[in-house]
């Protein structure tokens, strides 16, 4: 590669890959190796010598690839603040779109990197068989990789990737503390199985109530299938049975669609909303239009695609610094659905 860039000055990796007989993955690492040791400088696309430049290694050039779950909730707005500080910095954003069905997201990822991308940011399933694989051959690129709403840790050692999340538990946290400010002292939580946030706003509603004494074993904890399954409704009755049953006055939702749903059911059913029950919503994506408009939790989705591409930013102009994981806190709306019981 030296002899090569000797006697050209720039190459491509597509260049590399064809004339050295090796794989993308092969040739970004020994790139990064020998960036690392100062002997080259990664430029868009490729490598470059460590004096003089190129209009190659242009910053407004610079490419990042972003892998997101889907492209119509939730994730336009992550993807939204990601353009915003791309052209801040003078970055391009090249974004794909997976699906919460995809059992391995690699080869999407693959061609991304194939295409000469310059760093990735991904949101990769992580409940799936092939998760650690893609972890380890994220982490084995030789290129900056952020990971977005998730964590993960490679390598013998578990070292950790890069990172940006929302504290969802700390926004579950938040709903528990102004429903019980309320005077509610029964709070219960119904969530979306599907959803990979599911575990951390569970975790977030029980510390909570722990930490305030509230007693957890005789109220709502329960999951609902997501809101256009047809099995939906008959599960959201259940839950509202056992909250009747139970003297649950309060109900942390996840997300807007199963909220909305229950809260429809409690009109058919003539349970008031907030008279009867109160009801957060967690994700806020549509909860504000609805009426009663829905007090929500609302996930920093902008700011967390912002951050993304400002660590890749940071990454690609130091790869020595040391590894970051940035956590972002929720805010609470507070609107019509929540009130003192009765």
């Amino acid at each position: 590669m030296l002899e090569q860039l000797q006697r050209d000055g720039v190459l491509r990796v597509s260049d590399l890959t064809d004339a050295l007989g090796a794989s993308t993955v092969t040739i970004r690492r020994d790139i990064a190796q020998l960036a690392s040791e100062g002997l080259v400088r990664r430029v868009h696309g490729g490598v470059a010598l460590p004096d003089g430049g190129s209009e190659r290694d242009d910053p407004d050039t610079s490419t990042i690839g972003m892998l997101v779950p889907s492209l119509d909730y939730y994730w336009p707005h992550v993807a939204r603040g990601a353009e915003e500080a791309a052209r801040e910095l003078d970055l391009r954003i090249v974004l794909r779109g997976s699906s919460y069905e995809t059992e391995d997201d690699r080869p999407q990822l693959a061609r991304l990197v194939d295409q000469g991308v310059d760093a990735l940011i991904a949101a990769p399933r992580m409940d799936v068989p092939t998760a650690q694989r893609t972890i380890e051959w994220l982490a084995g690129l030789g290129i900056p990789v952020v990971l977005l709403e998730r964590t993960a840790t490679a390598g013998p050692h578990h070292a950790h990737l890069e990172s940006v999340v929302t504290d969802h538990a700390q926004g579950a946290g938040m709903a528990v503390r102004h429903l019980t400010g309320l005077g509610h002292t029964r709070v219960g939580v119904v969530l979306a199985s599907a959803s990979p946030t599911r575990p951390h706003v569970r975790r977030g509603w029980l510390e909570a109530a722990t930490e305030l004494g509230l007693d957890v074993s005789d109220t709502v904890d329960t999951t609902v299938p997501d809101a256009r399954s047809p099995d939906c409704r008959t599960a959201v009755d259940k839950a509202l049975d056992r909250a009747l049953a139970t003297g649950t006055t309060a109900l942390l939702v996840h997300a807007d669609a199963e909220a909305i749903t229950l809260v429809q059911r409690c009109e058919e059913r003539r349970i008031a909303v907030p008279g009867d029950l109160s009801v957060i919503a967690y994700d806020d994506e549509v909860a504000g239009l609805f009426s009663p408009a829905l007090t929500a939790v609302r996930p920093p989705r902008r700011s967390i695609g912002r951050a993304a591409v400002r660590l890749t930013a940071d990454r690609l102009a130091d790869p020595r610094r040391p590894t970051h994981r940035l956590v972002i806190s929720p805010s609470l709306r507070i609107r019509d659905s929540v009130a003192r019981p009765r």
